[in-house]
């Protein structure tokens, strides 16, 4: 398996390169040179297997001669094993005859985040394992991927995290969770800016070669293939628990940086038979313009209760660009150069009538986020928090086959959000007991004005050069 630059200008790597790598050199995203499939044979193979084992079966084509499958095994089954507080990893909740939620918040930060990033952190440890090599992973987060991140990889040797996070636009939870984790490895950035502007100087930073030259730079958010590869399995392992391969499947996907659902966009090019893949942002909602009317442009970003989609920039959206444009890269690279400079696209015939096979989406404001939190509340006596409320809302407006269940994700555990929670539904939800003394614990954060100058000069300071 090589994995290769949606912009075409980036030397072409095997899975351990591409993981540890990040960002392409050329400013692209790393996917792979072909999509690997499994027969309808093999997906119904997968029915009864544990979480850790179905995640073998579906990512060992993706690892090619990186990892045996002996080795593959091993970290699932630690990846997924104690840190998880269900058994199943990612459970299933019914809440009526059609719409189910796939509980994602079992893992040690309570968000979804958690599923690939446990195993992205073993990964960092067995491909650096030998190496004199020291990486400096360079982060951005909304909210849910910095303290996931953070939680994979305090304390393992050859790896620094700097996490940037927007000052004043997290949730006290999500904050605390990455700011109380003190491993001499972590640095918590709060930059006086966006998500976006955060993300900016992320990839800012990869393609500075000053500064990328000095450091083994490499990536953890959803930029990073081997993240959105581990996502990929619980499509797999959750429509099949609904009856894949023989019966399709849909599912509702809050969304920001569109990793998560393109995730799901993978699962349907290895054979999974997914009915519709539905699209659900706030009212930051450049995916969905894009989307139902081509309009892929930017705006000015509002804050909402659901921060981890307050986004106007959602960089995996350009694999999905890549993968519908007949993966030209050369033209890919074009298309991105003017977006950066104009903040504004329009998307191609070809772009917007591929996407429509698949997708769909749906824009949700305030009150309908709110109305299916009281909705899940008062009908299944279930608690959700904003955003898995923002795709639950979607999945009931939207027009899908009767026949068809439809999968809303649940991103986050209500606790990390009691506020909007308690404002919709009247309850407040507790912390689970194993991180219930979280607002005990001492927080340690520097804050800098959003500029490459400051940002890059602080990491200079803490982090180890290339040798």
């Amino acid at each position: 398996m090589r994995y290769v630059s949606t912009r075409g200008n980036a030397p072409v790597l095997d899975f351990e390169g591409a993981t540890l790598a990040g960002l392409a050199a050329d400013g692209g995203l790393y996917v792979p040179e072909a999509w690997p499939t499994l027969s309808r044979e093999q997906i119904a193979d997968l029915a009864g297997l544990s979480y850790a084992e179905t995640a073998v079966r579906v990512m060992l084509p993706f690892v090619g001669d990186s990892l045996s499958e002996d080795e593959l095994r091993d970290l699932c089954e630690r990846a997924y094993g104690t840190r998880f507080a269900h058994a199943a990893v990612t459970p299933l909740v019914q809440l009526d005859h059609r719409h189910w939620l796939l509980e994602l918040f079992h893992g040690p930060t309570l968000a979804f985040k958690d599923v690939a990033l446990q195993l992205l952190g073993l990964l960092f440890e067995r491909f650096l394992t030998g190496r004199s090599e020291h990486v400096t992973v360079i982060g951005a987060t909304s909210g849910d991927t910095g303290s996931a991140a953070i939680d994979a990889l305090a304390g393992r040797t050859g790896v620094d995290i700097f996490m940037l996070h927007p000052h004043g636009r997290v949730s006290d939870v999500q904050r605390r969770q990455m700011t109380t984790v003190l491993a001499p490895n972590v640095h918590n950035i709060a930059i006086d800016g966006s998500f976006d502007d955060a993300q900016a100087l992320v990839k800012a930073m990869f393609n500075a070669p000053d500064f990328a030259g000095r450091f083994h730079l490499s990536a953890v958010n959803s930029i990073n293939w081997a993240r959105l590869m581990a996502q990929v399995v619980y499509y797999f392992y959750t429509a099949v628990r609904l009856g894949a391969p023989e019966r399709p499947v849909a599912f509702s996907v809050p969304t920001g940086n569109f990793g998560d659902v393109f995730a799901g966009y993978v699962a349907q090019r290895m054979g999974l038979p997914v009915a519709k893949l539905v699209v659900a942002t706030n009212v930051n909602d450049i995916l969905h313009r894009a989307l139902s009317a081509g309009d892929y442009s930017t705006g000015t970003v509002t804050a909402t209760d659901t921060p981890s989609m307050d986004i106007q920039v959602s960089s995996n959206f350009e694999r999905l660009l890549h993968d519908l444009g007949g993966r030209d890269g050369a033209a890919l690279a074009l298309q991105m150069q003017g977006f950066e400079t104009s903040r504004a696209m329009q998307l191609s015939g070809a772009h917007r009538d591929g996407a429509a096979a698949l997708f769909t989406s749906a824009r949700i404001d305030a009150g309908g986020m709110m109305g299916a939190m009281r909705w899940a509340c008062e009908r299944t006596g279930e608690l959700i928090d904003p955003h898995t409320a923002i795709g639950l809302a979607a999945a009931r407006e939207l027009d899908i086959a009767p026949e068809v269940p439809v999968v809303t994700l649940a991103t986050a555990h209500p606790a990390k959000f009691p506020d909007a929670v308690e404002r919709a539904t009247g309850h407040r939800p507790a912390l689970p007991a194993r991180v219930g003394d979280l607002f005990e614990r001492e927080e340690r954060c520097d804050r800098l004005p959003a500029t490459f100058e400051a940002v890059t000069g602080y990491i200079a300071e803490r982090a180890v050069a290339r040798a």
